[in-house]
C-alpha cells in the first residue's frame, strides 16, 4: 500500500496513547508520509473539515487505544470508507486491535508498504428509529450505525429496570422478552456485551445477527442466531410501564417512546479492518483473553 496521508486517532483520555500518537507521527515523517493527529472524541464532521476541503483523502486511519476507542472511530468514520488499523494502547481485551509491538518496533510501516496484511470486512448493523406516519408509511426519526451491537434497556429514572419488548423478524411476530433488556449484535460483537450476557461466540466471518435477552424472567427466552439479511423490528410493549433507551456500542442514543419502534438490519457499508498476517490469530486471541487451555501438549507442567 502506498501511503500519502494517514489519519492518526488516539484515545482522548490517555496520555500513553497521546505519546504513542506522537511516536507514530515521527515514524511517518521519517518516511515522508503526511499525517494528521486527532483525539478520539472528535465529531465526524471534523473529518470533512480536515480532509474533504482538499483533494487528498487519508489512505488509512491508525487508531491508538482499546476496543472502545476503535468502536467510536469506526462509527464516526462509517461514511468515509477508510481502512482502519487499530493498535492496542492501554486497552484491555483487544479483540479488534493489533499488538502494540508492531508500532514501537516500527514494523507496521513495512508491513503496510509490503502489503503483508488482509482487510477484514466486518458487517455493521443499522437502526432506524421510526414512528407510524400517514397510512402505512413510516417516518424515520433517527438513524444509527453500530459495529458491535444495539441494546435496549430501561431508562435510569425508572423505579424498576424490568421492561417488556416485542420482537418481529421478517414481518413475523416472534416473542415478547420481559427482563432487563435485549441485545442485537453482529458476529463481531458476539464477544462483547452479548457474550457477557450468556450469548454464543460467533466467528466474525459468519454473516449473522445474535438476538440475546438480558436477564430474562422466563427460562424459555433464549439467545437466537439469525441471518444478517433479516429485518428485525423492536417495539416497547404498550402495557409495560416505563420507557426503554436505545444504546449502540456502549453509548447512549435516545429514548424509545411508546409510539416508536426500531428497525434493525444489516448496515449498508462494512467496516474495513486491517489485520496483519503476523498478528495473533482469532482463536489464539480467544485462548488468551478468555483464559482457555489451548494446546496442553505445548505447556510445561510441574510435577
Amino acid at each position: 500500500m502506498k501511503l500519502s496521508l494517514v489519519l492518526i486517532i488516539y484515545r482522548s483520555d490517555s496520555s500513553i496513547a497521546q505519546e504513542a500518537s506522537k511516536f507514530c507521527e515521527e515514524v511517518l515523517i521519517a518516511k515522508n508520509i503526511k499525517s494528521k493527529r486527532i483525539q478520539s472524541d472528535f465529531h465526524k464532521d471534523e473529518i470533512a473539515k480536515h480532509f474533504y476541503n482538499v483533494e487528498l483523502k487519508p489512505n488509512i486511519g491508525i487508531v491508538l487505544g482499546g476496543d472502545g476507542t476503535f468502536l467510536k472511530c469506526a462509527n464516526a468514520l462509517a461514511d468515509y470508507d477508510i481502512p482502519l488499523l487499530s493498535i492496542n494502547i492501554g486497552g484491555n481485551l483487544g479483540f479488534l486491535t493489533q499488538e502494540k509491538d508492531f508500532l514501537f518496533d516500527k514494523s507496521f510501516i513495512e508491513i503496510l508498504e509490503n502489503e503483508e496484511y488482509k482487510i477484514d470486512y466486518r458487517n455493521r448493523l443499522t437502526c432506524n428509529v421510526c414512528t407510524e406516519g400517514t397510512g402505512s408509511e413510516k417516518k424515520i426519526l433517527k438513524n444509527y450505525d453500530a459495529l458491535n451491537d444495539f441494546y435496549f434497556k430501561s431508562v435510569e429514572e425508572d423505579i424498576s429496570p424490568t421492561n417488556q419488548i416485542q420482537i418481529e423478524i421478517d414481518n413475523e411476530k416472534v416473542n415478547e422478552y420481559k427482563g432487563d433488556g435485549l441485545i442485537i449484535s453482529t458476529s463481531t460483537g458476539s464477544t462483547a456485551y452479548s457474550m457477557a450476557a450468556g450469548g454464543p461466540i460467533v466467528h466474525p466471518s459468519i454473516d449473522a445477527m445474535i438476538i440475546n435477552p438480558i436477564c430474562p424472567m422466563s427460562l424459555a427466552s433464549r439467545p437466537i442466531v439469525i441471518p444478517n439479511t433479516s429485518r428485525v423490528i423492536i417495539k416497547p410493549v404498550k402495557k409495560s410501564k416505563g420507557e426503554i433507551k436505545l444504546w449502540r456500542d456502549g453509548s447512549k442514543c435516545m429514548t424509545i417512546k411508546e409510539n416508536y419502534y426500531c428497525e434493525v438490519k444489516k448496515g449498508q457499508s462494512a467496516c474495513k479492518i486491517i489485520k496483519f498476517k503476523k498478528s495473533t490469530s482469532y482463536y489464539s486471541t480467544l485462548i488468551k483473553k478468555l483464559d482457555w487451555k489451548g494446546d496442553l501438549s505445548q505447556k510445561n507442567f510441574k510435577n
